[in-house]
């Protein structure tokens, strides 16, 4: 729904309603009204994490309450004490509540996945130096070939052998 506030700034409302209670509904205002429906809620859900944050980390871990210095050091050093606490609060509750987490499987995969992703990328970097090399002068070509060559010697086993093999002439 567009609309305009009492200064007369445009705005969009979306209204959100409860996924279990339908009597309760939840009104989105946004003064960017490029945005779609889909991306005011996204935005809206990541401003209201922060805002759980910042709950938690004031009254259940008592960001305000139990630090009494007055340095600027020692604040830095308590603020980062109390958000590692959170951090590690939250990564213990979704290790125990979160079915997409899957425990280690999940991790594995995203390494099999990003591994590959690098092997691909490397590859494909590797051929497009040969490329370079084959259509370089003699001299440079040589010089590309040796570069090269060292980069991959000085790589662990486990890296090359996602390599192509390497041939530069010129």
């Amino acid at each position: 729904m567009h609309t305009h506030s009492s200064p007369g700034i445009p705005i969009k409302m979306v209204f959100v309603g409860h996924r279990t209670n339908k009597k309760e509904w939840l009104a989105i205002l946004s003064t960017d009204t490029t945005l779609t429906v889909e991306e005011i809620i996204e935005i809206y859900g990541i401003r209201w994490d922060i805002e759980v944050f910042f709950k938690c980390t004031k009254s259940l871990l008592r960001l305000q309450k139990v630090f009494q210095g007055r340095s600027y050091d020692m604040l830095i050093s308590h603020t980062t004490i109390v958000f590692s606490r959170y951090i590690l609060l939250a990564w213990q509750h979704r290790q125990s509540t979160d079915d997409r987490t899957l425990g280690n499987r999940f991790l594995m995969l995203c390494d099999e996945v990003s591994e590959l992703d690098w092997a691909v990328a490397s590859s494909q970097l590797v051929e497009l130096v040969s490329d370079v090399c084959k259509k370089a002068n003699n001299r440079l070509s040589k010089l590309i070939s040796r570069q090269l060559q060292q980069w991959v010697d000085g790589l662990p086993s486990h890296i090359k052998a996602y390599l192509p093999i390497l041939a530069c002439e010129s």
